[in-house]
């Protein structure tokens, strides 16, 4: 019987019912009283049990969708599950259940990996005009001392210096600095980043905070730590040869006489260690460059003349190498610069340019300006070999080079005499070209 199908369990029923009333029928109209009272019991009972049939099933089918409609998969359908009627209806009820552990292990993950970050995370939700905390990560709970409300208005009165910024922009996106007192400490520093989304017909706002502070000392030690790594490669590459030169010149003057060879041994070991000392010292003498860069003294210079005065300089060397040169700056403006400083950083980009196009049968340099927002854009791009993506972060490290005869203080002289101008210097790759842009201060 359970085999059957709800329809055809329904349509006995229903045809157990009609023969019941036409066999009372019938014997009503035989005079069988006693067989007619005993069909319209049968049928009285076959209707109760029809009753009973249906409402079970709705009951059933009711319990099911209200525990899906509740997040509610702790049912145990197990002992049903031979009833091919709910087939189709266990199968939805599993696949949810599934999907639901799914995104609850999910869930876990991303909560997990929100509360381990050490960045200040809160999402708000949109509650017809209010805004609720859907999300508030344990950083920023702890950090700012923040219990984990699960209002707007109460975050308000606990972070009144970063709430206000918020509501003044209208809960619009946010990329600035923000200064917050942490219990009796001094006001800090963070970096306010905030973003609207829309998803399923609700609006978030996320808010995200990192103090300045540990960005900056993240990076300062990065760079140290690189930094680090490049001088004791270097000071290693001269120190090595020199220890062990300086071991077999030891072991040289122990003996009671020296042959010729002994003496050509000692020439060369003390050449080589000569040539060693004199790599050792200018690579001293490169540090010393960056370390006491001089501040600039500025004057006011032409733009069109400071580059025309670089192209002379360097005409010979791209004429040598065969480079052709556009200058593709059409306009004029006024720079307040130290005429020199700015010179030898025009010069290192563009010697980088010439070495780039070594091995190009083509060879093209572009120099372009652009004017935004009272500030000059120089652009220098050529259609050299460019730089490889896993050395692009390194290109402005002090002694970092690919050069074989390089001293790898050329990116980063020009770097920091472009930042003591108030400016800064970027490097794109494009479609297979090399940019390096400087931005400067316009007069």
């Amino acid at each position: 019987m359970k085999s059957l199908k709800l329809y055809q369990l329904l349509f006995v029923r229903l045809l157990l019912l009609i023969i019941a009333v036409g066999v009372g029928v019938y014997a009503f109209s035989q005079k069988l009283p006693y067989t007619a009272f005993l069909c319209l019991l049968i049928f009285v009972f076959l209707l109760i049990e029809l009753f009973a049939f249906i409402r079970n099933i709705f009951l059933f089918y009711d319990k099911t969708i209200n525990a899906i409609l509740n997040d509610d998969f702790s049912s145990d359908f197990s002992r049903h599950s031979t009833h091919n009627n709910y087939k189709s209806l266990f199968k939805l009820y599993d696949t949810l259940k599934n999907r639901r552990h799914e995104q609850v292990s999910k869930d876990m993950v991303y909560s997990a990996i929100l509360n381990n970050i050490e960045t200040g995370v809160v999402i708000l939700q949109k509650d017809d005009a209010d805004w609720n905390v859907f999300l508030m990560n344990d950083y920023f709970s702890s950090h700012f001392d923040v219990p984990k409300v699960s209002k707007w208005k109460y975050l308000r009165n606990q972070l009144p210096a970063l709430c206000t910024i918020i509501e003044d922009r209208n809960f619009d996106d946010i990329r600035t600095s923000v200064q917050i007192k942490l219990g009796i400490e001094e006001s800090q520093t963070f970096m306010l980043q905030t973003s609207k989304t829309k998803t399923y017909g609700h609006d978030y706002y996320i808010i995200l905070l990192d103090s300045i502070q540990k960005v900056i000392a993240k990076k300062e030690k990065d760079a140290w730590i690189n930094l680090m790594k490049v001088i004791s490669h270097e000071l290693m590459n001269s120190i090595t040869p020199i220890r062990s030169l300086t071991q077999n010149l030891n072991e040289l003057i122990q003996q009671e006489s020296l042959s010729k060879d002994d003496m050509e041994d000692i020439k060369q070991s003390v050449t080589t260690m000569i040539h060693r000392s004199d790599h050792l010292q200018s690579f001293i003498e490169s540090y010393r460059k960056l370390a006491m860069l001089p501040s600039p003294q500025k004057e006011k210079i032409e733009l069109t003349a400071l580059i025309n005065n670089v192209l002379n300089i360097m005409g010979p060397l791209f004429k040598n190498k065969d480079i052709r040169v556009n200058n593709a700056i059409t306009f004029n403006r006024w720079l307040m610069a130290d005429v020199l400083q700015i010179e030898h950083a025009l010069i290192n980009l563009l010697t980088n340019s010439i070495f780039a196009l070594d091995n190009n049968d083509i060879k093209n340099i572009e120099i372009a300006a652009e004017v935004k927002s009272n500030r000059i854009f120089i652009i220098i791009t050529d259609n050299g070999r460019g730089i490889e993506k896993e050395i692009e972060d390194k290109i402005f490290l002090p002694f970092f080079t690919t050069r074989n005869d390089g001293a790898g203080i050329g990116l980063t002289l020009s770097k920091n005499i472009i930042e003591a101008h108030g400016g800064y210097l970027s490097y794109n790759n494009l479609d297979g070209k090399t940019q390096f842009i400087i931005c400067l201060i316009e007069q």
